[in-house]
């Protein structure tokens, strides 16, 4: 379809002087995308007439002879403005991710139309398998699918019906070890098991806006929560939340995507820990004793987390319905936390993870840091010695020896 629309269409009279069609192939990356231009660009090779339509090619452009130029893009409600769409071929488009936007398969789709409404016929391909029931597919299939006259075709089919070269062991099999994802891959089901943990009313009410950051007050016991990265792949990640009138607070959040030097955000991290009187921190397992050892020669104990994300997630969730939590107000934290997903197991079992393609580190150091508070029960401000100014920095052991007394103060106020 998106050939048929480059080269047998005429645009002239849509298009200024000096202007282009554009039919925008958009995937998750790059990389994926071209998959889809490889097709195309086979179509267009193993037709004479239309080969001879190229007049220049890329790696992920071919221009035609007509004014239309058939592009890779990546799926970025940023890049895909400022054009004259022809057609646009999203892939995939279940599984795009942004981790700066709660709802980027909307977004990008939002972005894509203001460049289509100049140009008569302009089309939107989607095309993917399904998955949870949310998002720009399951929108369309909800209130297009099936539906006589209507302007918008949902095509829904099968691995079998679509593309018999699949061995039916193949997809036998996978229904066996996994009914239920096994459905969305091979039997184009959206996913029942699949569910959105959050709702955008939720954490709507629980966000304080325009607050970014809260500064150290003395007196407050706060709590830190870090989820450790490597450098190359996730992103590094540290809040600190204190308690407050029976609000669990979040005062801080920080995120260091990658590339990063590891034991640099470390030693960044744990002056920020220092800045708030911490001289510990929690964390997962990630890396062994690596985290330990690196936070260590800063002169912050790392403490191994006893709950999972799903756990702390899951311990999360009453806390922010009834509105005993108060957020920042920080973009990537609320991408994040719309995006996670509640699966219910055969056995019946809830978990909480972000969705495939996609990242929860600064929602998982959250989610961390506010249990911690939540646990420790309200009105009770603890003074480390430290923070009464008996001992310095330098003796760091002596004060994990008083904290081991639970030296506890409850000041009147």
């Amino acid at each position: 379809v998106a050939v048929f629309l480059a080269c047998f269409r005429d645009y002239s009279d849509v298009l200024a002087a000096g202007e282009v069609g554009t039919v925008m192939v958009l995937a998750a990356d790059r990389k994926q995308a071209r998959t889809v231009f490889r097709y195309i660009t086979g179509l267009l090779d193993g037709v004479p007439m239309l080969a001879r339509m190229v007049v220049n090619r890329t790696r992920e452009t071919l221009e035609l002879d007509n004014r239309v130029v058939i592009e890779v893009h990546t799926a970025s409600y940023r890049s895909v403005r400022g054009y004259s769409i022809v057609a646009a071929v999203c892939d995939e488009i279940a599984f795009w991710d942004d981790p700066d936007s709660a709802n980027p398969d909307v977004e990008v789709v939002n972005a894509l139309r203001p460049g289509m409404a100049t140009v008569p016929g302009a089309m939107l391909l989607a095309i993917s398998t399904p998955y949870a029931r949310g998002g720009a597919l399951w929108a369309a299939y909800d209130a297009h699918y099936g539906r006589d006259g209507d302007p918008v075709l949902v095509w829904r089919a099968d691995t079998a019906s679509m593309n018999p070269t699949v061995p039916r062991s193949l997809i036998d099999q996978a229904y066996e070890r996994d009914p239920a994802a096994a459905a969305a891959e091979y039997g184009a089901e959206f996913r029942r098991d699949v569910e959105t943990f959050l709702t955008d009313e939720v954490l709507e009410a629980v966000t304080v806006a325009a607050r970014y950051e809260l500064p150290p007050v003395e007196g407050v016991r706060y709590s830190g929560f870090v989820d450790p990265s490597g450098g190359s792949g996730d992103s590094f990640t540290l809040a600190i939340a204190h308690g407050q009138d029976g609000l669990a607070v979040l005062d801080c959040v920080r995120e260091t995507r990658p590339p990063f030097s590891p034991e640099a955000v470390t030693k960044e991290y744990a002056a920020l820990l220092k800045s708030y009187r911490l001289s510990e921190v929690t964390g997962d397992r990630y890396g062994g004793q690596w985290p330990q050892e690196q936070f260590r020669k800063q002169g912050v104990f790392y403490r191994v987390a006893g709950q999972t994300k799903s756990e702390l997630y899951l311990e999360l969730l009453p806390a922010l319905n009834s509105g005993r939590v108060e957020l920042l107000d920080h973009r990537g934290l609320t991408a994040q936390l719309l995006k996670l997903e509640r699966r219910t197991s055969r056995t019946g079992k809830d978990s909480v993870d972000h969705p495939p393609r996609g990242h929860d580190d600064v929602a998982n150091s959250a989610a961390g840091a506010l249990c911690a508070v939540l646990s420790a029960g309200p009105g009770v401000v603890i003074y480390t010695a430290t923070s009464l100014g008996l001992v310095d920095d330098a003796e760091l052991e002596s004060e994990r020896l008083m904290r081991r007394w639970k030296l506890n103060l409850i000041s009147e106020d």
